[in-house]
């Protein structure tokens, strides 16, 4: 599409009718067909389009971008959008993406950088609306009227004192009724509700949920006043948490996307199909132990895969409920022993019924009840290992200060996988003379 196309008129209405959509749309395009796209658009609007798409797709566009577009769109976002898309820039762009920003911004994102990943300092949003104590109501009134026209942002009104500390909130209603000579300390509220600017997102998602507020004043140490954070912006950062957490629970990248380049996602991946080809072969070796055995009663070959397959699924099921409870903090550290027993016990009483189940299919399809009882006794061994290394796992990895989510999948495979190899055919040895 040219500069002069009839199709691009079209396309702008397109783009500024719904910009989320459009944003959607694009991102199922390769890099250089949506960098032309953006070419051709007023910067203003360009700039808008790179604020909805999700900041991996905005940077790995940014970091090739023609001097001019990279200049239009960096200076169109703001300070929290432009510090996530910095931090998914290869760090060759990450000095050209800042030298294209004005200062004010170089300063906010500095800022912004300096909280930790995972807090709400690093996703709250500066553009907030505050008064000082000593106003007059009718000043605060006529400044609201002001800004109205600009768009403030659509949040609470804060009251604040000389420091830029936090006094109260105002109510818009109490604001109206107030006698306009009135002054803001004498009308606001005082009982408050903020997060510490180094809250986790996660327990600052569950405090606002409980309270039902749509947004927060985030403050530091001296109760000063720095921005506010709203529950959509929490709810999609737990998102985005959690979406890559389930990435890198099976061996992908957490900043993987869909259409990264092939090399990209090939160094994601790679790593870590290594190390699962790796357990593989540790799995194996189990079953090459019992080669002999397998020679001679060649049907245990068919229920291996039965074994291992409802191991790994009940480990799954452990896995993704711990996991929850993890990100959700719903595990207290005194409870932890509690919780690891619990998935033991439903996994042996999970085995225990499909055991008996697939004992009876077995019995059944080849006649032998003892074959029966070995996958039925093996089913009850690997159901209970998985459900004691499905809650453990990620416990222990986060006690030991890694990553729970990293390979969780891939460590309980491999173990569910040895176990339930190891008891199925260690049975079949056992009762070997009861099934030739």
């Amino acid at each position: 599409m040219s500069e002069g196309s009839p199709l691009l008129p079209l396309v702008r209405k397109y783009l500024e009718a719904d910009l989320v959509t459009a944003a959607r749309m694009l991102e199922t395009m390769s890099e250089d067909e949506v960098v032309e796209v953006l070419r051709l658009l007023p910067a203003p609007l360009a700039g808008a389009v790179v604020r909805q798409l999700q900041v991996g797709f905005a940077a790995a566009l940014l970091k090739d971008a023609e001097a001019e577009l990279f200049t239009e769109i960096a200076q169109g976002v703001d300070s929290q959008h432009a510090a996530a898309i910095y931090m998914h820039l290869p760090p060759e762009a990450r000095e050209r993406f800042l030298g294209h920003l004005p200062e004010r911004l170089k300063r906010e994102i500095q800022e912004q950088l300096a909280y930790p990943a995972d807090s709400v300092g690093r996703l709250m949003n500066r553009n907030f609306l505050a008064f000082r104590k000593t106003l007059r109501v009718q000043e605060a009134i006529e400044r609201i009227r002001a800004l109205a026209a600009k768009r403030y942002p659509a949040s609470y009104a804060y009251v604040v004192d000389e420091g830029e500390r936090l006094c109260g909130v105002m109510n818009m209603r109490d604001l109206l009724l107030a006698s306009p000579a009135e002054a803001l300390e004498r009308i606001m509220r005082t009982e408050l509700f903020t997060l510490h600017c180094f809250t986790d997102r996660e327990q600052a998602a569950s405090e606002l949920s409980k309270r039902r507020y749509f947004a927060a004043p985030v403050v530091d140490s001296e109760n000063r006043i720095l921005g506010i954070i709203k529950v959509e912006q929490l709810i999609q950062g737990v998102q985005e948490e959690v979406t890559e957490d389930l990435q890198r629970m099976v061996g992908a990248g957490g900043d993987e996307r869909t259409f990264s380049p092939i090399q990209y996602s090939l160094k994601k991946r790679l790593p870590w199909l290594h190390v699962n080809l790796a357990t593989a072969f540790l799995a194996a070796a189990v079953v090459a132990l019992f080669e002999g055995l397998i020679a001679k009663i060649t049907v245990l070959a068919v229920f291996l895969p039965v074994v291992a397959g409802q191991g790994g699924n009940a480990g799954a099921q452990s896995l993704a409920i711990v996991m929850r409870g993890l990100v959700m903090r719903e595990i207290p550290k005194a409870r932890v022993k509690e919780l690891i027993l619990k998935e033991g016990w439903l996994g042996a009483l999970s085995g225990a019924i499909t055991g008996a189940v697939t004992a009876l299919v077995a019995y059944l399809w080849h006649g032998n009840p003892w074959l029966g009882l070995v996958i039925g006794l093996a089913m009850i061994v690997n159901l209970l290992a998985a459900g004691l290394s499905g809650a453990a796992i990620p416990i222990v990895m986060k006690a030991l200060g890694l990553d729970p989510a990293q390979c969780s999948s891939i460590i309980q495979t491999t173990v569910t996988d040895v176990v339930g190899f190891f008891a199925f055919l260690g049975f079949a040895l056992l009762f070997q003379s009861r099934l030739l």
